[in-house]
């Protein structure tokens, strides 16, 4: 709800995502273009040039697909693409091939989670299209970039279902998920590789009737995202409570001043002049190629978490982040398969833990550090059997981070395996107990608590090596 609760709001995205494959959608060119000098990658297909004729990418298909089976949608057995006609510089040809009224995926859903509760947001269609060209605007002319026209670019439209901008954060960090699972895109936002338009409207509450639809373009960021609707949401409410009008529009977000601004009147489909694409024949897809696709789709987030909890006995929290990543899931999946279930719950303290620390200081996912799935899996195994203590794992990790050297290797090279013999913790604990003599005071004055000091100070001493349960059992009885 907006200001004062008069307000329902309705939201609805259009999320575009560059596809993983190496030519182009309608060419031969290379889709690696993100380094290369501007206009090298190009030839007369993505130039536009007159004669030039355009040859559909079969991977890129297959990607939709993909996506379109694993958002629940309705694969039609015939779909076809369209021209939409407009005219801006960033478009070679004047006009952009993409699909209107036949798309490859229909009437979806995809499930999210806010404050603990679970609601279904609609797909309306996932479609593929060509990218254009990119723009660089400067002080009195522009420039254009045509590496990136022809880029394969998949739509995906949802139901306005979304009631706030919360919900619309929370629908775009699934979906970049999924597409992430599935392999078809980087899903990386601030390249450019997954893009979001926004349509927000306002109406009276309890009313059925939309309001004037404004769509937000230029956000380059979840959190971009979130601002540009909230700042959408409070100035049309504002506009409303002072008897004003809202009118259909496109309006771009500025970043740095946390604002809107009016660009152009909202385009309707008719403006686009749509019509079957003449050089492209229609598309069938034929059972056995979607029998094909089903089968191949991997296990996705939601089963996933739901299997993490049930199997292992992680917490819903938990799972949801080690689903967040397939790189991490599949990593924790390898640990397990090895070490076993019943060390579910620790294998996943230490990736969720430790391992994150390290890996998130680098920058990097667990795909591309040298930890191994049964180096972390033995790791665990000897901390549950008591080889090491719980802060000399830490060490051991470290290392195993840094030198790829198994865990078995770096506790006998460091000796760091546990002690637990009484007579080398005596040695250790009567050491701490003269170098402390207040926190030996206190504890004899009944202040309990400073036994743990001095329990850390022989952890200390002996590097993380003591066993912890015993020293303390020691520690008592030196005090007594």
């Amino acid at each position: 709800m907006s200001e004062a609760g008069r307000y329902e709001t309705v939201i609805g995205l259009e999320v575009h995502a560059q596809l993983l494959t190496d030519s182009k959608m309608f060419c031969a060119c290379s889709t690696d273009y993100q380094d290369a000098p501007p206009n090298t990658y190009v030839c007369p297909v993505c130039l536009g040039m007159p004669g030039s004729l355009p040859v559909a990418n079969r991977h890129a298909i297959e990607c939709v697909m993909t996506t379109a089976l694993a958002l629940h949608c309705t694969l039609p057995e015939h779909t076809r693409f369209d021209r939409k006609n407009y005219f801006y510089p960033d478009l070679m040809k004047g006009y952009q091939i993409s699909q209107y009224d036949a798309p490859i995926g229909l009437g979806g859903w995809l499930d999210i989670e806010v404050d603990g509760k679970t609601k279904r947001i609609g797909i309306t269609r996932v479609h593929l299209e060509e990218d254009v060209a990119k723009s660089f605007h400067m002080d009195g002319f522009s420039l254009v970039d045509v590496n990136r026209s022809g880029i394969p670019l998949m739509e995906t439209v949802s139901e306005p279902d979304m009631r706030s901008p919360e919900e619309a954060r929370e629908y775009l960090v699934k979906l970049r998920t999924l597409l992430r699972y599935l392999g078809v895109s980087t899903g990386n936002m601030e390249e450019g590789s997954f893009r979001c338009d926004a349509n927000i409207s306002l109406r009276p509450v309890g009313s059925a009737e939309f309001g004037a639809k404004v769509e937000v373009k230029n956000m380059n960021s979840f959190r971009g995202v979130f601002r540009a609707l909230k700042y959408e949401q409070e100035r049309q409410a504002e506009v409303l409570e002072n008897g004003g009008k809202l009118r259909q529009e496109t309006r771009g977000w500025l970043d740095g001043e946390g604002v809107t601004v009016a660009q152009r009147s909202k385009e309707y489909a008719e403006d686009y002049r749509y019509f079957p694409e003449p050089d492209l024949p229609p598309l069938v897809l034929e059972r056995a190629w979607v029998d094909e696709i089903t089968a191949q789709l991997p296990e996705l987030p939601d089963a996933r978490h739901a299997r993490f909890v049930d199997e292992f006995g992680v917490s819903a929290y938990d799972a949801g982040v080690l689903v967040s990543s397939r790189a991490m899931a599949d990593f924790f999946d390898r640990c397990v398969e090895i070490g076993g279930r019943e060390h579910g719950k620790a294998i996943s303290n230490w990736l969720l833990g430790d391992v994150s620390r390290l890996l998130n200081a680098d920058g990097v996912e667990i795909c591309d550090c040298r930890l191994k799935p049964e180096d972390i899996a033995a790791l665990v195994d000897m901390v549950d059997a008591g080889t090491v203590s719980g802060p000399a794992a830490k060490s051991v990790l470290d290392e195993m981070y840094s030198s790829g050297k198994p865990p078995a290797q770096i506790v006998e090279e460091k000796n760091l395996g546990q002690i637990s013999g009484s007579d080398e913790l005596v040695s250790a604990i009567r050491q701490v107990i003269a170098d402390n003599p207040k926190a030996v005071s206190d504890y004899r004055a009944g202040k309990a608590q400073s036994v743990g000091f001095l329990t850390g100070q022989v952890m200390k001493e002996t590097r993380g090596r003591a066993n912890p349960g015993l020293t303390r059992e020691l520690l008592e009885k030196e005090l007594g």
